[in-house]
């Protein structure tokens, strides 16, 4: 069995529009405490050996208010899509031979339990890709993991680009991938922008590693409550209301 050692790649560059605020996404708070440093503390719960945050918007607030973390910050301006953000850390993951799980900034209830039984998972079945994925009662909105019949991820298809059977499909991206990190910087150089919204999508890696004859795999958390995005305030809210639940 290989080393499971990670490097964690967070992903915080967004804007979070619909905060309603201008205050950066990851630095609004639940119990005093910003969503990064939730993430943060995540990562370094689960053993990352190296931290890197992509910040982008007002990311020197960000960079002030986390000067001591011990992580290391790259900056993606313009924003062009996940794709492109994890591509603004390439040198710092060039030349590492592990894997690289990346997570979102937005994500403060992830435990670090998962974290780790997704990189178990990844080791044991000797993945290229594994994506952290969830079952919802809700999936709208979600990009879907449509799967093959070996069960191996074939693509993640956008809630727009779904079609009707697709849209029946409950199981869900995360947007947390364990990749194994010299095929991400690869996929990352052949990702393309034809889409509506012009951006590097980071899902397109899974139809790479399909083409290239790499295995994706899906790995499914037990508690979809833990992967919530936070883009509201009323988000906030929920998470803040789990957290104090589950103390």
């Amino acid at each position: 069995m290989k080393n499971s050692e990670f490097y964690a790649l967070i992903l915080a560059a967004g804007k979070g529009t619909r905060m309603k605020s201008d205050l950066p996404k990851v630095l609004h708070e639940i119990q005093g405490k910003p969503l990064l440093r939730y993430v943060l503390d995540k990562a370094e719960g689960a053993g990352a050996k190296k931290i890197i945050v992509v910040i982008g918007h007002q990311a020197q607030m960000i960079q002030d208010r986390f000067a001591d973390c011990g992580c290391v910050f790259v900056r993606q301006e313009p924003q062009l899509g996940t794709g492109h953000a994890v591509l603004r850390a390439k040198a710092e993951l060039a030349g590492y031979q592990g894997m690289t799980v990346i997570m979102c900034g937005d994500v403060p209830l992830l435990k670090p339990e998962t974290i780790n039984n997704l990189v178990k998972e990844h080791v044991k079945i000797d993945s290229c890709l594994t994506v952290l994925t969830a079952i919802v009662p809700e999936a709208h909105g979600y990009g879907r993991i449509v799967k093959g019949d070996k069960g191996d991820i074939e693509q993640i298809v956008e809630q727009l680009d779904a079609t009707e059977e697709e849209k029946k499909i409950s199981e869900i991206n995360t947007g947390i991938y364990c990749v194994n990190t010299p095929f991400l910087l690869s996929a990352l150089e052949k990702i393309e922008n034809n889409n509506n919204k012009q951006e590097y999508y980071l899902t397109d890696i899974v139809e790479i590693a399909r083409r290239e004859r790499h295995k994706a795999h899906a790995f499914t958390t037990k508690d979809y409550i833990e992967v919530m995005g936070i883009n509201t305030p009323e988000e906030l809210f929920l998470a803040s209301q789990y957290i104090t639940n589950d103390k």
